[in-house]
């Protein structure tokens, strides 16, 4: 039968819309489900508060009365007006080994990005970078990243095959822990700790670390404004990424460098929980919760989640204290790998940072545009 796209009406076409991406992967051995809950929350406009500066719409793919594909396009007023640009974004995009059905869902978002006067679509993005961001164009036997794609390697091919070019690539680095904090490196977090001016903190209870997690969010909305895809948080939304994350926190991989009460570096890492996920199918009850908490104290690999050192603060080695006190905490703890998260690949000094502790680029994620 012929392909329709149409656009997400009602609850029954939204769980047909989250529950896709499971059908194509069924077979994928690497893929990652998500969390359920927090995909319904975050399709949920009422209760995901970036709906309250964007427009949005989302679009599903027939074929024979079967959803096969699916789509999301995003226009972040706030982010435009930020940057003075036109500029929409596709996201979520999921479909079978299929150009006519990717195509068509790109075409859909195409017709109505231009229809709001937009001159660029690019993705695949979410609201801000802290949304899965980028296809997996390189590492696809790899582990998946913590808040990535991991999409089969014909995805980029169809988008390609619609008339789209990179806009911009990220790295994720793994580095091996079995040889211990290099030496050189060492020797500089042990120079730079003896300066009177900053202070190491390093936690042990969750309940030492709370009070700083405001003070770590906004030195993050600040450090990361002119990050690309980025954009800046209202208090509101700070609030509710903390509550999202502080739950997974293990507070050992949280280090933080102070100058007497201001808070001018961090670094936040987190036990890959992939296996969890696997074993529950993105299920939190009644078990869920269990499984994935058993896979984190069992993981060998700690995922980098976030970081930043305040910009005028760069250059004096406060990147190094934080680096080497995470890798102290890791390898203590029984890791023998660090993901390091998405790099954006302009972003030379992190590459050169990751490369100097022996990381070794094993994924890479493209960002596509297209002018309109």
């Amino acid at each position: 039968m012929a392909l329709e796209v149409r656009t997400v009406k009602d609850r029954r076409d939204l769980r047909a819309f989250i529950n896709l991406p499971a059908r194509i992967h069924k077979h994928h051995a690497e893929w990652i489900p998500p969390i359920y809950m927090d995909d319904w929350r975050f399709f949920d406009a009422k209760k995901n508060l970036a709906f309250e500066h964007s427009d949005t719409i989302l679009a599903l793919a027939w074929r024979d009365r079967k959803p096969v594909g699916r789509i999301m396009g995003i226009v972040n007023r706030r982010s435009n007006e930020l940057k003075q640009e036109l500029v929409a974004r596709f996201g979520f995009l999921e479909s079978y080994e299929e150009q006519e059905t990717c195509t068509a869902l790109l075409e859909f978002i195409e017709r109505w990005a231009s229809g709001l006067g937009m001159k660029k679509l690019v993705g695949p993005m979410g609201f801000s970078d802290q949304n899965p961001q980028g296809l997996l164009i390189e590492g696809f036997d790899q582990e998946p990243t913590l808040v990535a794609y991991h999409n089969f390697a014909f995805l980029p091919r169809l988008v390609e095959a619609a008339g789209y070019t990179k806009e911009v690539d990220c790295v994720d680095y793994v580095i091996n822990l079995q040889d211990g904090v290099p030496d050189f490196y060492e020797k500089i977090a042990v120079r730079v700790a003896r300066q009177t001016e900053f202070r190491l903190l390093e936690f042990t209870k969750m309940k030492e670390l709370l009070p700083f997690i405001q003070r770590i969010i906004n030195l993050m909305d600040v450090t990361f404004v002119n990050l690309y895809g980025y954009v800046p948080m209202t208090q509101p939304e700070m609030d509710a990424l903390a509550k999202q994350y502080v739950p997974i926190l293990d507070s050992r991989f949280v280090k933080l460098v102070v100058r007497g009460e201001e808070v001018v570096g961090f670094i936040i890492g987190i036990p890959n929980m992939n296996v969890g996920l696997r074993r529950c199918k993105g299920r939190l009850f009644p078990f869920g919760f269990l499984q994935i908490a058993a896979a984190m104290k069992k993981a060998k690999r700690l995922d980098l989640f976030l970081g930043a050192v305040r910009e005028d603060f760069r250059g004096r080695g406060v990147d190094v204290l934080l680096g080497a006190a995470m890798i102290r905490s890791a390898i203590g703890a029984g890791f023998t790998q660090l993901d390091s998260h998405r790099e954006l690949e302009t972003n030379l000094k992190v590459r050169a940072e990751m490369e100097r502790v022996g990381g070794q680029v094993a994924k890479r994620f493209r960002i596509y545009q297209k002018p309109l």
